[in-house]
């Protein structure tokens, strides 16, 4: 009985490996996805631990860095940006764990990039999401399905008389400046949603 009870442990705890380490392949597949493909390769990557929390799934070799899908949010997100855009991210992940709202996150960054505490994006670094509701990675396919990108191109103090571009866009995928003269200025882009 004792030698049954044993195996029957052993195969639940190799499955529950093989299970977090098949979590672990997948959120490393589908962050990898919102690179450009001669980035993939090198890109460090992180992900989210058994407890939500976000951690190094794997070290990164190129200047790009991606974050896998966050399960404690709604929808489906991953995202990729080049590595000095990780100060501002970082910054945001940690005013958010100490409870600071949206606005406040923004409030503050802009406030410590201005003061010179902060380094701020270079300008034209980009940050490729892809996302949606409905979004996800396929494992069988290994593609993301259901949602679209969004591409930022930081462009920090730009205004629409520096850049030629528009405040808002003027039709459905064009692009436009969003916080215009701030240190968080950025172009965005969102491409129309391909139909099916």
């Amino acid at each position: 009985m004792k030698t049954r009870i044993c195996a029957l442990l052993l195969i639940i705890s190799s499955m529950s490996c093989a299970n977090a380490q098949n979590d672990k392949e997948n959120q490393i597949k589908a962050a990898l996805l919102a690179a450009p493909a001669e980035a993939r390769a090198g890109a460090h990557v992180y992900g989210y631990n058994e407890k939500g929390e976000m951690i190094t799934l794997r070290e990164g070799t190129n200047n790009f860095i991606v974050r896998a899908d966050n399960p404690n949010q709604d929808g489906f997100e991953v995202v990729c940006y080049p590595k000095d855009v990780e100060p501002f991210m970082a910054r945001g992940r940690e005013l958010r764990a100490e409870g600071k709202n949206h606005g406040e996150v923004l409030q503050i960054r802009e406030q410590e990039m201005m003061e010179g505490k902060l380094q701020k994006p270079n300008y034209g670094s980009t940050l490729n999401i892809y996302f949606g509701l409905e979004a996800k990675y396929n494992q069988e396919t290994d593609a993301l399905e259901g949602g679209h990108f969004r591409y930022v191109v930081y462009t920090p103090l730009a205004t629409p008389e520096t850049t030629g571009l528009p405040s808002k866009p003027n039709a459905k995928g064009h692009p436009w400046i969003m916080f215009p003269g701030k240190y968080r200025a950025h172009i965005m882009i969102t491409p129309i949603k391909e139909e099916n």
